[in-house]
């Protein structure tokens, strides 16, 4: 059987409890089946075997890893391979990153389909797949030409389980229960697997059902603002009043004296708070997640599978919010109480770190984040050895829906305050300014702004079709050759957006009588400690805070008046087609040289993309009236490419393995940067466009290493690799609007600005990143009987980069996401009754955005211990406990320097207690 397209043809099958070993294939060559009784040792001896057949560079996990480390999904389960790291959010792994380059730079396929997850771009959000369904899970480093898309940082292989990947009757069930410290909840998992064989037939079915009520204390949102925001006030007597304090504050308390006000590169180079946040987070998680295979093998020389694949992913997520906002359009500059002109100045940047404001803009944000999405995966697969062929067929689809439902309830109070950094974040509290007001206990001084309503609807689907032929021979002319192979692949990929957005203001559409009317005390008030469970808010850095606020729910019921609807926009509506017609062929050489064996593949890849986007953009009115209209465009693009691949194995010793690749390969632009459409930026004065004419981001890439395999499943590995990568996709200045009306959240008129337009382009120039990585799983028991059923297991990435991100103001900076280092270390011991693992994951700092495309913002670096006991009560049944982050580990990031943090972020320890039985 070939599951999934790998080099050399391999017959490959890892379906977790049941794994047949990947082999060079050969006329009427055995396979050979290996039975995994759930024991972690084994699963890590699985996966070496995996990696040793390979004819490229690959990691593998199977099964019973999956389902025995404490993973709250499939992102967190592929953070222990050696490599990969992965996006945490609240404390939950959502992206899954190779070699820490962006999650775009990676190709993710389930049972050789392309996947679909709803997500804006190309990347897949993992954490709508349940773990507990997915039965390995193998990720290539060097493609073949036979794959899909080679994936710049790699390519993901994701099988679900078949009948035939176990010996008969099949019965697993497993039930779980989880506590998250802060929350207090404990949540329920439930997991069943169910597979027999019937003569030739044999079917297949596994559920997974789990739910996560998990809190989050956040101080955050501290980010930097350029005093432009004053300075280049103009028009009225009021403005330039505003202006003129700024700089002469500025002047008075720092020394610093602006030349030119409407010099972005001088302004921009005096930074404030714009914003301080204290927030309190809970997300409840709905997930369940089915498969389903029906397989008819008659013999080892036929293979029929349907596999299907259904899930639900569903959340709420509620945001109580007390900030304030410093950068306020009606306030400037009181007093600056102190000043870092020393941290940044090779930048020239001047950080103010601690001013008194004439008129903050404090906000009670409530906000509910409501997102259901399903997805839903089918497809056919045929394997058929016909004498010296063997014939792969796949037809397959997969397709998801996110719907999302997302409100903001504000109410604003308008008072001079001061706002400062703290060691973890920032705060505010009284100025010296009589008018000021303690912005935690002051209900009465706060007025309903707006209740805001967000729809957003994104469909995704991928279409795949692809049959290969496989000959297996001896050509008198070359006896090195052993195989040709050739096929051809065709996908039709679409995605589409649509959104809405509604404003109440009163109790009826158009009625605006809440504002300027309605303050926070009309409403019901609820302290924050009660509002999300687990009692007081654990972020303060040291300050005894609680505040009252409204709940989403009465928000909901309150503000959502009788008729109430949020209409999709026409200018918000944008759709991707992309049609992909692959031709690829491979030829397999097998020979010796000096008595070491060779393996080598070599392939090409022929690719054709036909891409139609649609959208709309804003078109001025002609007809006398102002403002824009949402007229229809569409725009067609077209690009070919040959891609060659070479994978080589050498057999230095019969354990020693020489390993080398090279190919070229293409990561293809979001769906979402190509589409025509444009958003806009109102705090950045920015309007952004897709780009149809985006081409794909290439990369010429190379490895080698070594691999040295020890007896009783030990491996200890080196490989370095190099990329050069041209066409990244950046953001450039484009063009300007002028004369654009921007409006205050009062529905006054702030000004009348000029607008710059920024949009997606392939930058010019290549970009070079290299690393090295090492493996090392270890079986103590080598070095002494008595630590029989002891080992480690672990992993290291290092990362050298010319590759930079994009800062209008020049400040250097690695690619967002990608971190010099990161690793991964499990000690564990197992016996028969008993087994026991505790592991350590790391990964250095990274950019996680540019701020105003500016000001790198990075997350900070982060480590995390988790754990995992299990005890056989019985042959067939298993107590576990697991614990995820149990030393409480928090998320920080900052602004360039740890000395600006930006965040501070806590979302607790996870403890499991669980069953397992397997009969």
């Amino acid at each position: 059987m070939k599951h999934n397209n790998f080099a050399l043809s391999p017959l490959y099958l890892a379906m977790g409890l049941g794994i047949a070993q990947p082999v060079f294939a050969a006329e009427n060559e055995a396979l050979e089946e290996i039975v995994v009784t759930g024991s972690y040792v084994k699963s890590l001896e699985k996966a070496v075997d995996i990696k040793r057949d390979m004819i490229g560079f690959s990691d593998s996990v199977v099964a019973s890893d999956i389902a025995d480390f404490p993973e709250q999904n499939l992102a967190e389960a592929l953070q222990r391979m050696p490599g990969v790291s992965i996006e945490r959010n609240k404390g939950l792994g959502s992206k899954v990153l190779v070699r820490s380059l962006p999650t775009e730079f990676t190709h993710v396929s389930i049972n050789g389909v392309a996947t679909a997850s709803g997500s804006g771009g190309r990347d897949v959000e993992f954490d709508i797949f349940a773990s507990e369904i997915i039965q390995s899970v193998t990720v290539k480093k060097s493609p073949t030409a036979a794959d899909e898309e080679g994936g710049i940082a790699g390519n993901v292989l994701i099988s679900t389980s078949r009948p035939f990947d176990y010996d008969g009757r099949k019965l697993i069930v497993s039930a779980e229960a989880a506590n998250n410290s802060i929350s207090e909840k404990t949540d329920p998992k439930f997991a069943v697997l169910a597979s027999d064989t019937f003569g030739d037939w044999g079917a297949l079915v596994s559920y997974s059902m789990s739910q996560r009520t998990n809190r989050t204390d956040s101080n955050s949102g501290v980010d930097f603002r350029p005093l432009s925001r004053w300075l280049e006030k103009s028009g009225s007597d009021s403005k330039q009043a505003q202006s003129d304090q700024a700089a002469f504050v500025l002047e008075r308390d720092t020394g610093i004296v602006i030349n030119d006000r409407f010099d972005d590169n001088e302004t921009s180079r005096v930074v404030f708070l714009n914003k301080v946040g204290d927030r309190a987070f809970l997300n409840d998680q709905e997930k369940w997640g089915a498969t389903a295979s029906l397989q008819y093998k008659p013999s080892n020389m036929f293979n029929l599978t349907f596999d299907a694949m259904l899930g639900g992913y569903d959340t709420v997520e509620d945001e109580y919010d007390a900030a304030a906002y410093s950068a306020s359009s009606p306030s400037t500059l009181e007093t600056i109480h102190d000043y870092d002109s020393e941290t940044l100045s090779e930048y020239g940047i001047t950080v103010l770190t601690d001013v008194s404001y004439a008129l903050t803009q404090h906000e009670f944000l409530s906000k509910e984040r409501v997102q259901d999405t399903d997805y839903e995966q089918f497809s056919v697969e045929m394997d058929w050895t016909l004498k010296q062929w063997e014939i792969h067929g796949l037809l397959g689809f997969s397709g998801a829906e996110k719907f999302s439902d997302s409100t903001n309830l504000k109410h604003t109070s308008y008072a001079p305050s001061r706002s400062r950094y703290t060691e973890t974040g920032g705060e505010t509290i009284l100025s010296d300014n009589p008018d000021s007001i303690d912005m935690y206990n002051a209900p009465e001084t706060y007025l309903f702004d707006y209740y805001d309503v967000d729809f957003e609807n994104i469909t995704d689907d991928k279409y795949a079709a692809q049959l290969d032929a496989t000959y297996y021979a001896q050509f008198d002319f070359m006896p090195a050759l052993t195989e040709l192979q050739f096929g051809a692949r065709y996908t039709d990929k679409s995605k589409q957006r649509d959104k809405g957005s509604a404003r109440v203001q009163g109790p009826s559409e158009g009625d605006s009588s809440y504002n300027g009317v309605r303050t926070l005390l009309d409403s019901e008030l609820i302290p924050v400690s009660q509002l999300v469970p687990g009692g007081a808010y654990s972020a303060s850095a040291g300050r005894d805070l609680d505040w009252s606020q409204i709940s989403n729910d009465y928000a909901r019921d309150f503000f959502r008046y009788a008729g109430f609807s949020v209409p999709y926009e026409e200018s918000e509506f944008y759709r991707v087609d992309e049609e992909t017609t692959a031709l690829y062929a491979m030829a397999n050489f097998d020979f010796t040289v000096a008595a070491m064996p060779i393996k080598v593949n070599a392939g090409l890849r022929y690719i054709e993309s036909d891409i139609v986007s649609f959208g709309f953009h804003q078109v001025q009115n002609t007809d006398g009236s102002t403002g824009y209209t949402p007229e229809p465009v569409s725009k067609e693009g077209n690009y070919s490419e040959t891609l060659p691949s070479l994978n080589m194995v050498v057999e230095l010793t019969n354990n020693l393995m020489l390993r080398g690749a090279y190919s070229e390969t293409f990561m293809r632009p979001s769906l979402g940067d190509i589409a025509y459409k444009r958003t806009v930026s109102l705090s950045e004065f920015k309007y952004r466009d897709g780009n149809p004419d985006l081409k794909p981001t290439f990369a010429d890439q190379w490895e080698m290493g070594f691999e040295y395999y020890l007896e009783g499943g030990g491996l200890l590995a080196i490989s370095y690799f190099d990329k050069t990568i041209e066409g990244v996709v950046r953001e450039t200045l484009n063009g300007v609007v002028e004369n654009v009306t921007k409006y205050n959240a009062d529905g006054t008129v702030d000004g009348i600005y000029d607008f710059e337009v920024y949009q997606k382009v392939n930058a010019e120039g290549s970009f070079d990143v290299s690393g090295i990585e090492l493996i090392a799983q270890f079986p103590l028991r080598m070095l002494h009987h008595t630590l029989d059923g002891f080992g480690i297991n672990a992993n290291y990435t290092s990362l050298d980069n010319s590759l930079t991100g994009a800062s209008d103001l020049d400040i250097p900076t690695p690619p967002e996401g990608l971190a010099e280092s990161t690793y991964n270390l499990t000690f564990y011991y197992e016996n028969d009754a008993f087994d026991a693992r505790i592991s350590y994951n790391y990964k250095d700092a990274y950019v996680e955005y540019i701020g105003r495309d500016m000001y790198p913002v990075y997350r900070d670096e982060y480590g995390q211990y988790d754990l995992s006991v299990g005890y056989h009560v019985s042959d067939n049944v298993k107590v576990t406990l697991k614990g995820i982050n149990i030393t409480d580990e928090e998320t920080t990031g900052y602004t360039i320097d740890p000395r600006f943090p930006t965040m501070y972020e806590m979302s607790g320890r996870r403890l499991t207690l669980g069953v397992r039985a397997n009969f």
